[in-house]
């Protein structure tokens, strides 16, 4: 108790989501090295960006689980089930984040990856950042009835993510998966920039106490909505107001900027605006 004392509840939070994020790391390399056999000789700018998403991902899980179990009070039970969480997060990382890239994008996005094309790792790290955060905002809890009502949402939540991608990218004029397999990195970071916002609006819905399937569910589908922020925002007000293009809801200059030009500047542009967005529809709602 002296410990608990001396760090304070903010203090025992953080030296336990540090210690949860070194050994996630390790796990999650481990996954990777024993599982799916990555190279770890020559790696090169494209797998080092992937990385950096992946370890973005890790420290969002082990943040979120410190936070939500560890509360002083039984500090063993609390600090093994933050571990249970952190674990189980971290798989579902490793696991659902390859499966989703490839799934949107293509199998051999891997491959394109390992080849140096940094569009793809760009694409991919996005990935990982966005299932982090579904993943942080739904597994925390200290008993196996939360860890299960967790799953399950994560699970709702990562094929929310799967759909609300596929139609959101659909609407642009150009083939995403074939401009970042052809080394666009202007169409890369649309592509994460609108995947990590999405996640964050589905993860803010997600987010919440469990007071029954029908009502969590019809809260979760309501806060949905503000999702579809995310189009008019692009088309009309950063297509007009900052590129300086005419308004519409569908192709126009900034799509011409990102499959034509490959204007790397237009498409951070354009993924900062989705996370803009995504920020103050999350603060207000």
């Amino acid at each position: 108790m002296d410990l608990i004392t001396r760090l304070g509840p903010e203090g025992l939070i953080l030296v336990v989501a540090g210690c949860l994020a070194v050994a996630l790391l390790v796990v999650t390399r481990l996954a990777s090295l024993l599982l799916w056999r990555e190279a770890v000789d020559k790696p090169n700018a494209a797998t080092r960006l992937v990385q950096a998403g992946e370890t973005l991902g890790v420290f969002l899980v082990a943040g979120s689980a410190a936070h939500g179990c560890v509360h002083g009070d039984q500090l063993r039970s609390e600090i093994f089930w933050a571990g249970v969480f952190g674990f189980f997060g971290a798989i579902l990382l490793i696991a659902t984040g390859r499966l989703g890239t490839g799934l949107l994008l293509g199998k051999s996005l891997r491959e394109e990856v390992r080849s140096g094309n940094q569009a793809a790792a760009i694409a991919c790290a996005g990935h990982y950042i966005a299932t982090a955060i579904i993943i942080a905002r739904c597994l925390y809890g200290n008993d196996l009835a939360t860890l299960g009502v967790s799953l399950a949402f994560f699970a709702i939540g990562q094929i929310t993510l799967h759909g609300c991608v596929l139609l959101f990218r659909a609407l642009t004029s150009y083939d995403d998966a074939e401009e970042i397999k052809g080394e666009n990195v202007a169409a890369g970071l649309s592509y994460a920039g609108a995947t990590v916002a999405l996640a964050m609006i589905i993860g803010h819905a997600a987010e919440g106490t469990f007071t029954g399937w029908s009502s969590s569910l019809k809260a979760y589908g309501a806060a949905l909505l503000f999702s579809l922020a995310l189009w008019p925002v692009r088309q009309l007000l950063v297509q007009t107001i900052v590129v300086g293009g005419r308004p519409t809801l569908w192709k126009g200059k900034l799509d011409e900027g990102i499959a034509r030009e490959r204007n790397a500047g237009l498409g951070a542009l354009e993924a900062v605006s989705y996370l803009a967005t995504a920020l103050i529809v999350t603060w207000l709602s």
